[in-house]
């Protein structure tokens, strides 16, 4: 049985996620929420060079 390196729990299938240029093998549930964090720090990001002005590419 695979083991999912986010929770360290034996599950069925793992799912490969992309989270800060790593490429992580999680299950499902360590998946959505590795995306989710993604996500945020993404935005949250995008709003704090909004407000300090920033006008380049990351």
């Amino acid at each position: 049985m695979p083991i999912c390196r986010g929770c360290k729990d034996e599950v069925d299938q793992l799912v490969a996620v992309t989270v800060a240029g790593k490429r992580l093998k999680l299950c499902e549930d360590c998946a959505d929420r590795a995306r989710e964090e993604a996500e945020v720090a993404r935005e949250s990001e995008s709003v704090i060079q909004g407000m300090m002005g920033f006008k380049g590419r990351r």
